[in-house]
């Protein structure tokens, strides 16, 4: 029995690894958790039916480039990574929020599961008029990052940090928070919803 239950596991976890390697799954590695992101209310259970994103927080990555490349439209807060769609739904517009001020100086912090070389951090907020009931759109967010904050491909530590003023808004909006990888061809994406 105790050979039988050996084998049936060991079988498991080499199926587990070959479907990593497949799928990629296993190279998601950070999140914003200040203003807290849908991955981060997903991953920590404050909103419920999110998929796989509930035991991968960290996992959102897509191609680099954003905005010339990367994510479809409507795709952008799980990266184009269809695993993670469940944070592209708007869910009617009500997905938690962080209250903020316009002209506040903020202090954003990512969790770091895997340190890449990076290129740099990026914030983009979406344009006054924005409609949190429907998917994030490139014609949603203003043009340039409000925040850019280049590491020069330098590895972050474990958290990092990047204090910033945020823009005059009001209502609900989504901040989109791209994290660039310097040696690979991807990024790491997070979505805010945050409340002027």
């Amino acid at each position: 029995m105790r050979r039988k239950l050996s084998t049936s596991l060991l079988g498991i976890g080499l199926a587990t690894a070959a479907l990593f390697a497949a799928t990629g799954s296993a190279q998601g590695h950070g999140y914003v958790d200040s203003p807290i992101s849908r991955s981060g209310v997903c991953g920590n259970g404050s909103v419920q039916n999110c998929g796989q994103i509930e035991w991968e927080a960290w996992s959102v990555e897509g191609y680099k480039g954003f905005p010339g490349r990367g994510p479809a439209d409507g795709q952008l807060c799980a990266g184009g990574n269809g695993r993670f769609s469940e944070l592209d739904d708007p869910r009617g517009g009500n997905w938690p929020a962080t209250n903020v001020s316009g002209g506040q100086s903020y202090t954003f912090n990512w969790r770091i599961v895997a340190r890449h070389a990076t290129t740099d951090f990026r914030y983009y907020i979406t344009k006054n008029g924005y409609n949190p009931a429907k998917p994030l759109t490139r014609a949603d967010l203003d043009p340039q990052p409000f925040l850019t904050v280049p590491f020069n491909g330098r590895q972050p530590g474990a958290t990092v940090t990047h204090s910033g003023v945020l823009p005059q808004k009001t209502g609900k909006h989504l901040i989109l928070g791209v994290w660039t990888v310097h040696d690979t061809e991807n990024a790491f994406y997070s979505c805010s919803d945050v409340k002027f």
